[in-house]
């Protein structure tokens, strides 16, 4: 499951690709983003695209995947068809971390478009209200199989949109499940790269621009 992700890029140019009409929050890149830390989501309000800020994680856990939303599980749940019904949303990236293992030794990668172009992974979001009534927006990431390249990593990968299939995600007259199927699928991973960077984004604390900078392989081992 992805653990980390990485969003920079201008907000001019963040708001273009998405065609965000408001941003509700004060925007700035994010290096390492981790879960139970607050990142930007886009949501449609309205009829109107929406740049706001929300906690990656479902709180309370109601359910067993509370940072990544795996398909499978979503078609068991039905607190998660519920979300996907309505309460859609769309995670701005550019790049995931993963930990490649080889033999007792592991390396930290990231993996990004080879044309370092920024994309949407479709979310669910959820808000409820803390104990003193103040209310908490959370989401999570909606999770598909890997592709070739994920799956030197992991099983799953997030399901990364094109422009058209962030529309359809968004769409709030949509509230069928089985027909936004088909958009939940792995990306190709001929158009995606992989790189050895810093084991210092296993700190959850450590969100700099260091995190995106490939590092030699030789810099990048750790024993784990």
């Amino acid at each position: 499951m992805c653990q980390r992700f990485s969003m920079t890029a201008d907000l001019p140019e963040v708001q273009k690709h998405f065609q965000v009409e408001r941003v509700m929050y004060y925007y700035k890149n994010r290096y390492n983003v981790s879960p139970t830390q607050h990142t930007h989501v886009v949501l449609q309000q309205n009829g109107e695209r929406v740049l706001d800020e929300f906690r990656w994680g479902f709180v309370p856990y109601w359910g067993k995947d509370a940072v990544n939303a795996d398909l499978r599980k979503v078609h068991e749940n039905p607190t998660y068809r519920k979300l996907v019904d309505k309460q859609r949303c769309v995670v701005p990236c550019n790049g995931f971390y993963y930990w490649k293992q080889e033999g007792k030794k592991s390396y930290p990668v990231r993996v990004v478009m080879k044309d370092r172009s920024m994309f949407g992974v479709a979310g669910l979001y959820e808000i409820w209200r803390d104990m003193r009534g103040e209310p908490v927006r959370t989401f999570t990431l909606v999770m598909t199989e890997a592709n070739p390249l994920i799956g030197e990593f992991e099983s799953r990968m997030p399901a990364i949109l094109s422009p058209e299939d962030v529309t359809r995600w968004l769409d709030e007259e949509t509230q069928d499940l089985h027909a936004l199927n088909p958009i939940l699928r792995p990306h190709a991973s001929a158009e995606m790269h992989a790189y050895a960077v810093t084991p210092l984004i296993d700190n959850n604390r450590y969100d700099t621009e260091e995190c995106i900078r490939e590092m030699d392989l030789e810099r990048a081992w750790v024993k784990r």
